[in-house]
């Protein structure tokens, strides 16, 4: 017998947010995604907003932190 199913994002957050996600890299974004990050990044969205955006989406902040360290 087998079970299936399937993570909902408040879960993958939830995950995501105890640590218990191991990805060694991060997914990749959707150009909607990188089109927020690189606003972000530009200084177009304030730290509240992207707040409320890394809450939703947490890959865009380890996207972040990535273009972030190559400088």
């Amino acid at each position: 017998m087998s079970i299936h199913f399937t993570v909902s994002g408040l879960t993958r957050n939830l995950i995501h947010s105890l640590g218990l996600d191991h990805e060694q890299a991060p997914r990749p974004l959707t150009p909607e995604q990188t089109l927020l990050l690189d606003c972000y990044l530009a200084g177009q969205i304030p730290d509240s907003a992207w707040s409320d955006y890394v809450f939703e989406m947490p890959e865009l902040e380890e996207h972040a932190q990535v273009r972030r360290t190559r400088g």
